[in-house]
């Protein structure tokens, strides 16, 4: 049964090139004033945006549309930078808000309520011909937008993102010992919520970042709801689509494990089927932080025609 909250509109963040503030409608803004750092190459308070016709992706690319997808333990904030970087190339940037995350304190949710909340985002804003992008937990929730709007979208990409396969959940892409990891941590909070231990985040988030660095990311993320992340999902539908599809993969990425049966290339990223493959350098999340630019040149090349 859909619960209420599925259907309430989170205030839009959505971004059109070079008139307005990104943060001027989003509530989260000064909560997160500590992501930034020495490695930021833009002043906080920067309203506008003029798009750089020299740069190289701006004469090789037509405008797209972008509706990017956070991932576990973030909001919004988390696509600030590649934002900007894509505005000065002329595209047009959504960032829906997921339920359950950020500010949010209603942890009750479940991974319908969040995948209904992007739907809703979407349609609402009149949203066509999109290129959707899931980073992390986010590659199951734009498995699961695709299923009812793959009319309305273009191509999908995966960052570093989980693929599931029909009737899996998130966790089930973890050894034993990492799943019950997890498990334990929601079962010993108040609210069936994850919050991971600093070390732990710091080895396999934001391993490429500075101690300092890896603390400012590490102060901005906020408990995650269990309950999305054990659903088993039916994707039967996804598997059928023909929506063309995209992986990027990062190499220093080491949250999910590399082995023989699991890590993110090419265990999970073959279950796509055919799809175009990007490879490039960086960590789970400080890499967003730090070389925003790099990041969105790679999702322009995974986004391409």
């Amino acid at each position: 049964m859909t619960s209420k909250k599925s259907h309430e509109m989170i205030q839009p963040i959505s971004y059109r090139n070079q008139n307005m503030n990104p943060n001027q409608n989003n509530p989260y803004y000064d909560y997160h004033q500590y992501w930034y750092n020495e490695y930021q190459s833009y002043p906080i308070h920067q309203q506008h945006h003029s798009i750089d016709q020299s740069d190289i992706f701006y004469r090789q690319h037509a405008q797209s549309t972008f509706v990017l997808v956070h991932g576990s333990w973030v909001d919004p904030f988390f696509w600030h930078g590649i934002t900007r970087e894509l505005q000065k190339m002329g595209h047009i940037v959504h960032t829906p808000q997921l339920p359950g995350h950020g500010t949010d304190k209603d942890k009750n949710v479940n991974h319908e309520m969040i995948t209904n909340q992007v739907v809703h985002y979407i349609t609402s804003n009149k949203l066509n011909n999109i290129i959707l992008i899931g980073h992390s937990f986010g590659g199951t929730v734009i498995q699961k937008v695709a299923e009812q709007l793959h009319d309305r979208i273009k191509r999908l990409v995966f960052w570093n993102a989980f693929v599931l396969n029909d009737g899996e959940s998130l966790t089930d892409q973890f050894p034993p010992q990492a799943q019950k990891f997890l498990l334990d941590l929601a079962g010993q909070s108040s609210d069936n919520t994850i919050k991971l231990p600093f070390q732990y985040f710091r080895d396999l988030f934001v391993n490429l970042a500075d101690l300092q660095t890896a603390r400012q990311i590490y102060n901005a993320t906020t408990p995650e709801p269990a309950t999305p992340l054990v659903e088993k999902l039916d994707l039967k539908t996804f598997y059928q689509l023909s929506t063309p599809r995209s992986f990027i993969n990062l190499q220093e990425d080491t949250v999910v494990p590399a082995g023989e049966n699991s890590g993110w290339y090419p265990h999970i990223a073959s279950r796509l089927g055919v799809y175009r493959f990007i490879q490039g350098s960086g960590d789970h999340m400080s890499t967003a932080k730090i070389y925003p630019r790099r990041m969105a040149q790679l999702i322009v090349n995974a986004s391409r025609d």
